[in-house]
């Protein structure tokens, strides 16, 4: 058995070090690989697949809403990059420059996209003439490049995955209205498909997104107490649409700017995904996003009979969830360990004795609950069970959020609260960014985002005393 135990033993606890525990995970899980790119990481398939379903159950999402998907290059011209001032100065730092075509150096530097509000803008201005052409609705799935200085897979990286949404309306009130949708989109998918709870509303100005007139936020909580911005949704109004001449003819036939949008998700959910759900022994996985939902793993699958009723099992499981059989030479103990470490929501283990009874037993990942069944109600059983297991993961984490949010209405219970109940602390802001820079210099807090039901649980900002005007969730992020 020591030997079957080596997969969790492998993994660092995560009290004892919860970022070694992160990469244990993603590593011994084998979601991804280092390259020989500094920064950059291989998905592999147990990773990518991942992916895989969260596009596709976002883009399903999107589209009922109509959104339409498009590509635009991933190069960006140096002079396209720097007509709109306030964008530029944002991602600066972190664009990585093309200079040389083959042998030859370009006559103009080609930035690669960081984001693609840019390239959107340069083609709406000739796409659009008329208010007959609005509103324009288009998503696109890529990759991003942003030279991060210090990376950690899923979380940060020098390109990533994401899709960015661009969208160009008439009025100021369409623009807000979808921007607001797109927002509660992805609190929906988080909550319903990754059960991972989230917290809504506005950034602060500055940590609103380089250009925009207002960004929006989901953010969440991983176990350590952490937040991490999980979705982000951007109002531009008619900034860029001036920076670059995107007008229409409108019904009286006068000419009028755009308002814009933007919105994007990117592969840092696995990270959220991950730390949300994980433990000691590795990832524990929501069965709405789970690649396999269900693992039959025969027990002395060398008697005659066993191989043949797992693959019973499959043929009549497959047509309602993702299941596979593990059918390795390997142990029964390592197979389970792999499957906890793998984070598959439900085994079911079958042997010989099982067979003669008639039955087999279902172990669900989330809480290891054992379940003998009869073999004919094992796809009843099964699917009632990944029900259950999806709403407990959520409610374990919604649980969890809402005992790591703490009132604090002076500084001292700030500070104290960042120390005794690490995750979100609700405080007053008088609006002023000093406070905001004094919070982070001194606590490594920042504020995460003014919700949207607002309270006065204090009428003084919580850093420098002054009349509040916001309350805020501030907290330690990745």
């Amino acid at each position: 058995m020591a030997k079957d135990k080596k997969l969790v033993e492998s993994i660092t606890s995560m009290q004892e070090d919860f970022a070694q525990w992160y990469t244990d995970v993603v590593k011994k899980a084998e979601l991804i690989d280092y390259s020989s790119v500094k920064g950059c990481m291989i998905i592999k398939p147990a990773g990518y697949a991942l992916w895989e379903n969260i596009q596709k159950e976002l883009d399903r999402r999107f589209k009922e809403t109509g959104v339409q998907n498009v590509y635009m290059p991933m190069f960006i011209p140096e002079g396209l990059l720097n007509k709109e001032k306030d964008h530029v100065e944002g991602f600066a730092p972190e664009v990585a420059w093309v200079t040389h075509g083959g042998q030859s150096k370009l006559q103009e530097r080609l930035c690669v996209r960081p984001t693609s509000e840019t390239l959107f803008c340069d083609f709406y201005k000739n796409d659009v003439q008329s208010y007959r052409d609005l509103p324009k609705v288009y998503n696109q799935w890529c990759s991003v490049v942003r030279w991060e200085k210090e990376t950690r897979p899923f979380l940060r990286s020098r390109e990533f995955l994401w899709q960015e949404g661009h969208t160009a309306h008439a009025t100021a009130q369409e623009a807000q209205e979808r921007t607001e949708q797109m927002l509660n989109v992805y609190a929906q998918f988080c909550e319903e498909v990754l059960a991972i709870p989230v917290i809504r509303g506005q950034k602060t100005e500055k940590e609103k997104f380089a250009g925009a007139e207002a960004t929006y936020t989901i953010e969440a909580l991983m176990h350590d107490g952490k937040a991490l911005q999980s979705g982000t949704s951007h109002n531009f109004g008619d900034g860029f649409a001036k920076a670059f001449g995107i007008q229409y003819t409108d019904a009286n036939n006068q000419l009028q700017y755009v308002h814009q949008t933007s919105w994007g998700l990117s592969t840092r959910i696995i990270g959220a995904i991950i730390m949300v759900h994980g433990d000691d022994s590795g990832l524990v996985l929501p069965p709405a996003i789970a690649p396999t939902q269900v693992m039959v793993i025969p027990i002395q699958q060398q008697k005659e009979g066993v191989l043949d009723k797992a693959n019973e099992l499959y043929e009549a499981l497959k047509t309602q969830v993702r299941v596979k059989v593990d059918d390795s030479e390997k142990s029964p103990g390592w197979k389970f360990s792999e499957q906890e470490m793998r984070g598959i929501p439900l085994r079911i283990e079958i042997g010989p004795k099982d067979i003669e009874k008639g039955q087999c037993v279902l172990v669900r990942r989330d809480t290891r609950e054992k379940y003998q069944t009869a073999l004919e109600e094992v796809p009843q059983k099964a699917a009632e069970l990944l029900n259950e297991i999806q709403t407990g993961m959520f409610e374990r984490a919604k649980a969890h959020l809402d005992s790591h949010i703490t009132d604090a209405v002076d500084y001292q219970e700030f500070q104290a609260a960042l120390d005794q109940n690490p995750g979100f602390i609700r405080a007053m802001w008088c609006g002023e960014q000093a406070c905001e820079d004094k919070i982070k210099e001194e606590t490594t807090a920042t504020s995460r985002c003014m919700p949207f039901e607002q309270e006065q649980i204090s009428d003084v900002c919580v850093c420098c005393g002054k009349p509040a005007k916001k309350l805020v969730f501030w907290g330690k992020a990745y």
